[in-house]
């Protein structure tokens, strides 16, 4: 899917410092283990312990990425007696990251079928 201007009219006229928000809020999405992290959290809520183990990351990284979640308001937390649970504050981070995953997922076609292409093209003509 190809957008156009007429498409993504709020980003049309931003300041240079809503620009850089925006920017910083990319920024938060540009590591593996937060978007781990936030498909961890799809389905349920979960605390540093639940998502260390299924991130397969320390408690203190996790910590430091919920952080960062949390700073650009993806995630919430809710501390519950002596445990804290985070969950996903706005959901449609996921519209988002799906939308960057099928464009990605095609892009890998693409090259994946040129790729088979230029092998079809190299056999040798013995």
């Amino acid at each position: 899917m190809t957008f156009t201007q007429e498409q993504c009219p709020l980003m049309e006229g931003l300041s240079d410092q809503a620009l850089v928000q925006v920017a910083q809020y990319f920024s938060a999405l540009a590591e593996p283990t937060r978007l781990r992290i936030l498909n961890c959290l799809r389905d349920r809520e979960q605390n540093v312990g639940e998502l260390a183990e299924h991130c397969e990351c320390s408690q203190a990284n996790v910590s430091r990425h919920l952080s960062t979640l949390a700073k650009h308001g993806l995630v919430a937390r809710e501390g519950r007696g002596t445990s804290v649970y985070y969950r996903i504050a706005d959901p449609s981070i996921y519209a988002l990251c799906d939308l960057v995953c099928g464009n990605v997922a095609r892009q890998l076609e693409t090259q994946a079928a040129a790729l088979g292409g230029m092998k079809g093209n190299s056999k040798s003509t013995d």
